[in-house]
């Protein structure tokens, strides 16, 4: 059965830059052992293709995650109404994928983005307020999904009896592991690595190609990121690691110096072989690429 919905005109404009982030990171070359134009990176399930397939098929759910923030709402109630919208536009990821997981935590991600952008434009507040929206939205976000999985777990022989009964989800599972807090913390704190650092950061470098300041800004945030996808898939050493060499290439010039190019294309072909891929620091960066154009945007219009 078809659905009638009531869009705002601001809504398409916010999900329209959504879109274009999320295209803009999969499209920058070398990105080390992440899926690009020219690479499938540290994986062998998906390529850029995939990735514009399942883009595509989330353009809908952002516009309704936007949409949710045009409302009278508190900033805290919101989390639990774009929720479901998020399941759903999960499981269209999915089909069009044919199962293979491209976008799960970057939907997380940008979908609270998109909301928190719509609220600010709704309640007539500044681009600088969105940070504190963010944090009311996910507050206790970490204390109500995390917290309560330590006693969980100790009814259970091992955290894979855990996991055998009851489905975890990467950041669950990391949590117990590894006592990170992962994108749940990041988000309850308002995004700090975004709007602390890698917004000034893209902008300090925007006098070089799209292309290289996108690759610049994704090893800029790399220094800094607590990888949920590097630490499932490898450990804390391999994370650490990927942090202390994205710090050296940026040390050196990152993409204004041609030391620095070269030591990202050696550590691109070093991560594709190694099957490192910094899933979590690219969506950081599409999100970094979304919150620029949406800055712009209120600038031009005059919501400041």
């Amino acid at each position: 059965m078809s659905k009638d919905f009531n869009i705002h005109e601001a809504a398409f404009d916010i999900s329209s830059f959504a879109i274009q982030s999320m295209l803009y990171e999969v499209a920058c070359a070398p990105s080390p052992g992440l899926v690009s134009v020219i690479s499938t990176g540290a994986h062998n399930d998906m390529n850029h293709y995939t990735f514009i397939d399942s883009t595509c098929a989330l353009i809908k759910y952002l516009t309704l995650c936007v949409e949710e923030g045009f409302c009278s709402k508190e900033s805290r109630e919101l989390l639990k109404y774009i929720r479901p919208i998020g399941i759903e536009g999960e499981k269209q990821m999915f089909k069009k994928t044919s199962g293979v997981n491209t976008h799960k935590g970057m939907l997380f991600l940008m979908g609270i983005a998109c909301v928190a952008t719509g609220k600010a434009i709704h309640d007539k507040r500044q681009f600088t307020d969105i940070p504190e929206i963010i944090k009311a939205m996910c507050e206790g976000l970490v204390e109500k999904e995390l917290y309560p999985l330590k006693e969980e777990v100790k009814k259970y022989e091992s955290l894979e009896e855990l996991s055998r009964q009851r489905k975890l989800s990467y950041g669950e599972k990391l949590y117990l592991l590894y006592n990170t807090e992962g994108i749940r913390g990041e988000v309850e704190r308002g995004l700090p690595i975004i709007f602390k650092f890698a917004l000034d950061f893209y902008e300090e470098n925007s006098c070089l190609t799209q292309n290289d300041r996108l690759v610049n800004t994704l090893l800029g945030i790399m220094q800094y990121s607590e990888d949920s996808n590097v630490l499932h898939r490898h450990s804390k050493e391999i994370l650490s690691e990927v942090q202390e060499r994205a710090r050296y290439i940026i040390s050196i010039g990152g993409m204004n110096t041609v030391g620095g190019k070269q030591a990202i294309r050696d550590l691109d072909i070093d991560f594709t072989n190694r099957r490192i891929s910094p899933g979590g620091s690219a969506d950081l960066l599409a999100v970094t690429v979304f919150f620029s154009l949406v800055k712009e945007y209120f600038d031009t219009n005059n919501l400041e």
